[in-house]
């Protein structure tokens, strides 16, 4: 992953948004040196314009040495001959405007191409990582409420890389959610299609927090019909490879998008509520995914805003469903006061029952995912690991403020084929 090197917080945030999540911000320049000592397959080093253009003149000199595949690619106020002058003799690979936000992503991807020139393609990680979906055939039951709380539990404070995806192409809420206000979204990933990587991707992705990222939907409910299913299908792919999780919170339908998400599904989460017209279409959407072959073994029915007040019992939905429900969320008004907030309640009360219930779906679906309670960096997994980052995780929020299942669906999961079994239907 690319590394910046910039001591302003505002300067810096703004570059990863250019460049994507995942890349390192450091400092100074001595910061810099310890990490590349770490850091063998660094392949974009980035100076912002807070560092001494004499300094980064001489590093850019002995990198071109001791590192030529890592480029140095240099951000200046103001870029004149002066400054191309001498970026030209250190060696320095590019050279852009501090404003040019689209110019260093394309920088950033430029240097991924010669590094992958002359050492081959950037592992990803030996194994993919896993992909949530997030469904219910219901709106309004706190879908995408638990999969943003859910993907900052699986996060653990920064102890996992997770990547949250708005798969609600048409009013998709992720974005507003967690105040985010993203330059680009999956609707980006058209025009990139030809040439789609994780490094051209990378750039789209709008970060949130240590190690969390999110790929949004559009702002505009009608670009979803001009993005592709297959596309998606791609994206999520790329995703997958290169983050330990991957939650996907969808659209109340089955439509292509949601389908192809599914394909690349490990583990489904089916919400359901405690009314009638929920339960109807929830049963509906688990005959439904029968039809489609996706294994029962990797569905999770989870009961939200269980409160047994309203006149139905879990007892009654697993009667109803002919499905156990293995993780239960109470009812809370904190839950929507926390998100009003703009602080998820995982982040904002650590220790709330509906917080803790997330922590355990999260310990649960690690568990299931077969990490036996460490996550792949070697640290704590599951609820525990969550609770001991509970500070560590305000910390951060406060701070914003400013392998895979290798399953084969074959050519019964077609997309013409799964249209086709949703008309009988």
């Amino acid at each position: 992953m690319p590394t910046i090197v910039e001591s302003v917080q505002t300067n810096a945030a703004l570059f990863t948004s250019a460049i994507g999540a995942g890349c390192t911000v450091v400092a100074s320049l001595d910061e810099l040196k310890r990490h590349l000592a770490d850091t063998p397959d660094e392949y974009a080093v980035v100076l912002g314009p807070g560092v001494d253009l004499e300094a980064a003149s001489a590093l850019a000199d002995t990198l071109r040495v001791t590192r030529p595949a890592t480029s140095v690619i240099l951000v200046r106020r103001r870029v004149d001959t002066s400054v191309l002058a001498e970026a030209l003799r250190s060696g320095m690979r590019e050279v852009v405007e501090e404003r040019d936000l689209a110019g260093l992503g394309a920088a950033v991807v430029r240097a991924r191409q010669v590094w992958e020139a002359l050492h081959g393609p950037i592992s990803g990680g030996s194994t993919g990582g896993q992909l949530i979906t997030v469904f219910s055939p219901k709106g309004g039951v706190g879908k995408t409420t638990t999969a943003v709380n859910l993907a900052l539990a699986l996060a653990a404070a920064g102890q996992r890389r997770v990547c949250l995806v708005d798969l609600d192409l048409g009013f998709g809420d992720v974005a507003i959610t967690l105040q985010l206000f993203p330059a680009r979204t999956i609707a980006d990933t058209v025009a990139l299609e030809s040439g789609l990587d994780f490094a051209v991707l990378e750039p789209l992705l709008t970060p949130y927090a240590d190690r969390i990222a999110t790929l949004v939907a559009p702002v505009q409910p009608d670009a979803r019909d001009a993005i592709p299913a297959a596309l998606v299908g791609r994206v999520l792919k790329l995703l997958k490879a290169e983050f330990d999780y991957v939650v996907v919170d969808t659209a109340p339908t089955f439509d292509d998008h949601v389908l192809q998400a599914f394909d690349e599904t490990d583990q489904a989460l089916v919400l359901t509520t405690l009314d009638v017209p929920t339960l109807k279409n929830v049963k509906i959407a688990l005959e439904t995914l029968d039809l489609l072959n996706f294994p029962r073994e990797k569905r999770t029915l989870v009961l939200n805003r269980a409160d047994e007040k309203v006149g139905l019992s879990p007892a009654k939905v697993e009667e109803t469903l002919g499905v156990p429900v293995r993780v239960q969320i109470p009812t809370s008004a904190q839950v929507a006061h926390a998100t009003n907030a703009g602080e998820p309640i995982v982040v904002s009360q650590p220790r709330h029952p509906v917080s803790q219930a997330i922590k355990a779906l999260a310990a649960q679906i690690a568990a299931d995912a077969g990490e036996g309670g460490a996550d792949r960096t070697g640290g704590p997994a599951g609820a525990g690991g969550a609770d001991r980052a509970d500070d560590q995780g305000r910390d951060r929020a406060a701070d914003r403020t400013e392998s895979r299942s290798g399953r084969a669906r074959g050519g019964a999961r077609a997309a013409a084929g799964r249209r086709g079994l949703l008309r009988r239907r």
